[in-house]
């Protein structure tokens, strides 16, 4: 893979992680609810992209973001049960589960600032 190939994917990266960082602020931040709109786009520019960084590092954030969204909505969509039995205890994994979210994004961002695999 070329020094430019590089570049231009870890260009639509950062794309695709500060969709997925505003998506998670919003998430954490009551009222502020970016939508789930910004949420799709990031994952299909993922799911788009992530075969030409095969054999980069660079996969390894593809697939760390496609992850990240689909254990995330796999568990919003677990706990909505709670909403319905108990408002509180909803709230509360909702927020733990963006929390999570959110240190995922954090995270990748920062290992591909440096120019690093992420691992997991």
């Amino acid at each position: 893979m070329t020094e430019d190939e590089l570049d231009s994917l870890k260009t639509i990266g950062w794309v695709s992680y500060v969709l997925h960082l505003i998506v998670a602020v919003g998430a954490v931040i009551p009222g502020a609810q970016a939508g789930a709109a910004l949420l799709i786009v990031a994952l299909v520019i993922d799911l788009v992209k992530r075969s030409d960084a095969e054999g980069s590092w660079m996969a390894s954030h593809f697939a760390w973001r496609i992850r990240s969204v689909l254990w995330a909505g796999a568990l919003y969509l677990l706990t909505i049960p709670l909403f319905f039995l108990l408002v509180l205890p909803g709230y509360l994994a909702w927020l733990a589960i963006s929390i999570w979210f959110l240190y995922r994004i954090v995270k990748g961002m920062v290992r591909m600032n440096k120019d690093q695999a992420i691992d997991g």
